[in-house]
């Protein structure tokens, strides 16, 4: 197989969304790539009413909040537009998160040695959910080993799944991935090597991040709107949140009808 189709099969995703979900990554796809970002994943809840999720990162994994923003006031036209959801709103817009869903071969390859679980559609020899350490998946079978713990005996230990059939599939949260999620975000290699132990130390904690800013376009309304504050009070600073297992992400309202397009 050619090194281009390898790496598009790379890249490609493998889960697809369905319904309304589906409808959302047919209207934003475009726009997302175009920025440079690449989708990771739309889920619709019926949080708080309804709450459309999307994940998006950067081609080597990373998202912050300016990378929110500029996914945000890409998106919102063509969501108004096109309107997919068909009634009122939350938009959610963060990065995958550590315990990050995978959806790519280059998300296995790139987390490989590591804990994930994984649901197949249909199953394998009967069996559809896995919990394992992952091994370097084959782009071109289109398959990634993963090692069982405590298998029962006479069980092979280690099976080749099919990502063709993947359902869901997210890698588990352990101290050993957090440690490795930080050290990804951390300096770059060369700047790494001449830290002392205490520095290193100090690279395992997260870095603040920024507050979400707040959502752009005149339909788009703060997610959690708070009491009415002094005018003339100073304005209170909240303390970032440094929370590792959080994703960075970005929140608003889009509060729309049909009739407000026509």
């Amino acid at each position: 197989m050619s090194s281009e189709i390898e790496a598009d099969l790379s890249e490609k995703r493998l889960v697809r969304e369905s319904g309304v979900a589906a409808r959302v990554v047919q209207v934003i796809e475009g726009p997302v790539q175009g920025l440079g970002f690449r989708l990771v994943r739309v889920k619709v809840t019926n949080t708080n009413g309804c709450t459309v999720q999307i994940m998006a990162e950067r081609p080597d994994g990373t998202f912050s909040i300016d990378d929110c923003e500029a996914v945000s006031r890409a998106i919102s036209p063509v969501l108004d537009v096109d309107d997919p959801v068909g009634t009122a709103y939350n938009l959610e817009i963060s990065s995958p998160g550590i315990d990050r869903p995978l959806v790519r071969v280059s998300d296995f390859a790139r987390w490989a040695g590591y804990e994930a679980k994984i649901e197949l559609s249909p199953p394998l020899d009967g069996r559809k959910r896995f919990r394992g350490i992952l091994g370097v998946p084959d782009p071109e079978t289109l398959t990634v080993p993963i090692d069982l713990p405590d298998v029962k005996e006479g069980l092979p230990s280690r099976v080749a799944l099919p990502l063709r059939d993947l359902a869901e599939a997210h890698l588990v949260l352990t101290d050993e991935l957090i440690r490795e999620s930080l050290r990804r975000g951390g300096p770059p290699a060369d700047d790494a090597d001449e830290l002392d132990e205490d520095d290193e130390a100090e690279d395992d904690a997260p870095a603040p991040a920024r507050p979400a800013p707040k959502p752009q376009g005149p339909k788009a309304k703060a997610a959690k709107a708070g009491a009415k504050a002094d005018p003339k009070a100073p304005k209170e600073k909240k303390p970032p949140r440094t929370d590792p297992k959080k994703p960075v992400v970005s929140k608003a309202s889009r509060l729309k009808s049909r009739g407000d397009l026509h």
